[in-house]
């Protein structure tokens, strides 16, 4: 089969690959459909964050069921259905305790970064880890449930009350997922962004919108929320702690979501002491959080988010409009939102996506 192989920093490039196979019981063999391009990937392709050279990049995905193993019994042939990269054990301390996204065997597991992922036509995985798309819910929307799930994740940990006012730090798919999770339950939603694409596409979707790169983040915010300076500061581009430490008010949270391995920050415990700030890292989210994101997906119209779609052999027009990552390890600016990586073509429905069986 055709996948997209990671070669090192900056560097990708289409090979021929061994076709995944069943090897045990429960094994579930997925037709990739579509894969949605995450900010990860990105910062892999940059740099920022590690993967195996020779890994099959991709992970946020969909696919129609191909074949199982004898003891699969959720899915079956041909059905619609999306994958949980996250994997775990089950039976380490953490997982035991419900703590999955910490599982202490964790090598070789993460899809998409040292194990084979989903840019490519088809990925095998344990039955628990590939789940039915509910019907009525089209391709496009359910190729944004595992973002969804981190978000959830996050949100979770910010503990967002109904009087909270929240400031989302970057409106890139996962920035804009943060917000229309958030404005269920907080009484304000400000977004702020840098980049003309986003900030567009963000002005289409929230009423608080700011950029940052004109005017001073602080006074636009607080002029935003009508006086108030944010309780809980979400910052989704791996590299804002020091902005959100300067806008989050005091007694408030800061939860950091981006991932970006080449960011650090010199931090003065005694300004989180004397203010009362609380960070926070939740990491991956937990085993049980995917099926709510299964089931609140269908609600919030996650489609508009899917801007662009490219076939697999475009795979460099892809990575381009998403700030051209190029051999340099250099990025620039944004031409798309959300872009998905299409592998097949088949039974095609209305939207151009394959219906399944």
């Amino acid at each position: 089969m055709r996948a997209l192989v990671y070669l090192g920093p900056g560097s990708v490039e289409l090979q021929e690959h061994p076709s995944p196979r069943i090897g045990a019981d429960d094994d579930v063999v997925v037709k990739v459909v579509g894969t949605g391009i995450c900010g990860t990937d990105r910062k892999i392709l940059l740099g920022r964050f590690p993967a195996r050279p020779g890994v099959v990049l991709g992970h946020e995905s969909v696919g129609l069921v191909q074949e199982v193993g004898a003891r699969v019994r959720s899915v079956a042939v041909g059905d619609r259905v999306v994958v949980n990269p996250t994997l775990y054990c089950g039976w380490c301390a953490p997982c035991v305790r419900g703590a999955t996204n910490f599982c202490r065997n964790k090598a070789g597991t993460e899809v998409g970064v040292d194990r084979d992922g989903t840019y490519a036509e088809g990925v095998v995985l344990p039955e628990r880890f590939v789940r039915r798309v509910p019907d009525g819910m089209p391709f496009r929307s359910a190729v944004l449930i595992e973002p969804l799930a981190c978000v959830l994740n996050n949100v979770q940990a910010g503990e967002l009350t109904v009087d909270d006012t929240v400031a989302v730090l970057g409106a890139g798919p996962i920035g804009v997922l943060v917000a229309l999770v958030a404005a269920r339950t907080a009484r304000c939603v400000i977004v702020a962004e840098t980049d003309e694409y986003r900030l567009s596409a963000a002005r289409g979707l929230f009423e608080h919108v700011v950029d940052v790169s004109r005017t001073d983040a602080a006074e636009a915010l607080v002029k935003a929320s009508g006086g108030d300076r944010p309780g809980v500061v979400f910052d989704t581009t791996g590299s804002g702690l020091e902005d959100a430490l300067r806008l989050v008010d005091d007694g408030g949270r800061v939860v950091l979501m981006g991932f970006d391995d080449s960011y650090s920050v010199p931090l003065r415990p005694l300004r989180l002491t004397n203010r009362g700030i609380r960070l926070i890292g939740a990491g991956d989210f937990r085993g049980d959080t995917f099926p709510v994101a299964v089931d609140l997906a269908g609600g919030l119209g996650l489609e508009r988010l899917v801007t662009h779609e490219f076939p697999l052999e475009a795979y460099e027009d892809a990575l381009g409009a998403l700030g051209g990552v190029g051999r340099d390890g250099t990025g620039s600016r944004y031409d798309a939102m959300k872009v998905v990586i299409r592998s097949d073509a088949g039974p095609a429905g209305a939207d151009g996506w394959p219906v399944g069986a």
